[in-house]
């Protein structure tokens, strides 16, 4: 990859603003009045079901689609109609990447840094991050799908560019694949590149993002930090008690319980105000073998996304519920 490294400046101008986009196919709206700013450095994850718009959205930021009103601003250009200055400033890999199959993995990915003027050493050292450096010369036709996806970053990374949007990149790679891709991205990020990521792995997200928008249904239902999500949107925590330890019944009533299952071979306590509730079950049950999983993001997407199907918020109704649980999960653990 480019030597050259970006320094990140969080209080420039962003690397995309998008100010009230709407995208419609017949009387489906894909994108749905969305505004959002990613900034200049940062690591950007777009969430949401399918048909929610992700892809749709990343298009038009990229100058591939055209919005049907509102605007978009890459580096403070409009990327549409296709703006070939800003194409060495970009990469993208999409989730139906064009490959010339004929050729060999170094030989294609020679093509694509001889489009951008990147230097051929470039080659070498992409090969070699996205883990096909033992593949030279595989063509391209012979490469399995996960090798291809492989390929199709490398392609969007080759000439080292400032802004990179990446679509599900890691949707065909097996676990070690997924690990060894996130060190790359990990490594993109420390140089100060931009990087516009969806991906339905959630724990990928937790992991890599800086920020992450949730999109729903076209719309962008909430944008914040994952841990900022993860601390305020109310995903309750789970004690695992084994059974026989203590009654549903009496779990119920303790402090702090906001519901009790049984699963496998524990009893599962849900609560928002952990601390409370083990304090309550130590004297009854002690702790051995008690175990505690916190909330993720998954939970709190996964809350997010179902509120949105059961009634739709707008982004005032969810910056409120936001604001209703914060305080009600202050209040809980006083």
């Amino acid at each position: 990859m480019s030597s050259t490294s970006p320094t990140p400046d969080h209080g420039a101008q962003p690397a995309v603003t998008v100010s009230d986009v709407i995208k419609s196919y017949g009387d489906r709206r894909a994108v749905d009045g969305v505004s959002l700013d990613v900034r200049r450095g940062e690591f950007f994850g777009l969430l949401g079901p399918n048909g929610a718009g992700k892809s749709t959205l990343v298009e038009i930021m990229e100058g591939l689609r055209k919005a049907d009103s509102g605007s978009v601003t890459v580096f403070g250009e409009s990327p549409w109609p296709r703006n070939t200055g800003l194409l060495p400033r970009m990469g993208v890999q999409t989730q139906s990447s064009a490959f010339f199959v004929r050729q060999t993995v170094h030989e294609h990915l020679r093509t694509v840094a001889a489009l951008f003027g990147a230097k051929r050493e470039a080659v070498d050292a992409t090969l070699d991050a996205v883990g096909l450096g033992g593949q030279h010369d595989v063509r391209v036709d012979n490469l399995s799908g996960g090798q291809r996806q492989r390929l199709a970053i490398a392609s969007a990374l080759v000439h080292g560019p400032e802004l990179i949007f990446l679509d599900e990149p890691t949707a065909a790679l097996d676990p070690e694949g997924r690990r060894d891709l996130w060190e790359v991205l990990r490594g993109l990020k420390a140089e100060g590149r931009t990087i516009v990521y969806t991906t339905h792995h959630l724990d990928e997200a937790e992991a890599l993002c800086d920020r992450v928008g949730i999109l729903v249904a076209g719309r962008l239902v909430v944008t914040d930090e994952p841990q900022h999500l993860i601390g305020t949107f109310g995903a309750t925590s789970r004690l695992l008690v084994p059974l026989g330890r203590i009654d549903e019944r009496e779990a119920s009533s303790l402090p702090g319980v906001d519901g009790v299952t049984v699963q496998g071979g524990h009893l599962v306590l849900e609560t928002r105000a952990t601390g409370r509730v083990l304090a309550a079950l130590d004297p009854l049950t002690g702790l051995d073998g008690v175990q505690t999983r916190t909330p993720t993001l998954e939970d709190v997407y996964l809350e997010i996304t179902a509120r949105q199907t059961q009634a739709p918020l707008t982004a005032n109704d969810t910056n409120n519920a936001i604001s209703a649980i914060t305080a009600n999960n202050k209040e809980q653990q006083a």
